[in-house]
């Protein structure tokens, strides 16, 4: 889990963190073309989305603070604000809708006693709803710490709850979540990923934000 650090205070990357930077950038034709998946990095490095995040990021691809800022503020998975450990995230698109993604989210704000768009005071868990996660055949569909859960349901959703405040696991697996708490899948001839999230940030090796099921760090 990332260290949380505050935002008022400057402090430069990491050189593990320069390092993944570097290699990324390199996969891009043009590095300002690495913008997106650098915020991922920042945010990883720091908990958050900081001012010195986006500056890291802005200098590292040659663009202005201004510019990184304008791509940020523009996609919700990039939190400026400080998230739980565990971000819930209940879609409440048109199919989740209809298959009962409104009770999904009372059960989750109800047994976690947190609002959507709101933190816990323990910082443990935030919850909050989105629009469409791409798992329409799997309605309703959940995610923590981005980490899929399909055919959720009210009685489900509470108890997914009341395990993260329990065991509070040191990384999410998706497929473990959907074993637990899961129904149907989108595809479910498909196979489970058993490679785990780490933080409230999406899971992608190249951001040593993955844990594989052995839980070994990725990288």
């Amino acid at each position: 889990m990332a260290e949380i650090r505050s935002p008022s205070v400057r402090r430069g990357w990491s050189e593990s963190t320069r390092a993944r930077a570097a290699e990324i950038v390199k996969q891009y034709p043009e590095p300002r073309s690495a913008v997106m998946p650098l915020l991922y990095l920042a945010m990883a490095e720091e908990g958050y989305l900081t001012d010195n995040g986006m500056r890291e990021v802005a200098g590292t691809v040659g663009l202005t603070a201004a510019q990184v800022r304008a791509v940020a503020s523009f996609y919700t998975m990039y939190k400026r604000d400080d998230p739980g450990r565990y971000l819930i995230s209940c879609c409440t698109s048109i199919s989740c809708m209809l298959l009962g993604s409104d009770e999904v989210l009372r059960a989750i704000e109800d047994e976690s006693d947190v609002m959507s768009g709101e933190t816990d005071a323990e910082e443990l868990i935030s919850v909050e709803h989105v629009e469409c996660i791409g798992a329409c055949g799997g309605a309703p569909a959940v995610t923590v710490n981005y980490e899929l859960i399909e055919g959720m349901t009210a009685e489900r959703a509470r108890e997914l709850v009341r395990w993260l405040r329990t065991a509070q696991p040191e990384a999410i697996v998706g497929a473990e979540c959907q074993e637990l708490f899961g129904g149907r899948r989108s595809f479910d001839w498909g196979p489970f990923d058993r490679d785990s999230a780490l933080g409230p940030y999406p899971a992608f090796g190249p951001l040593g934000t993955v844990s594989g099921p052995a839980g070994e760090q990725d990288g």
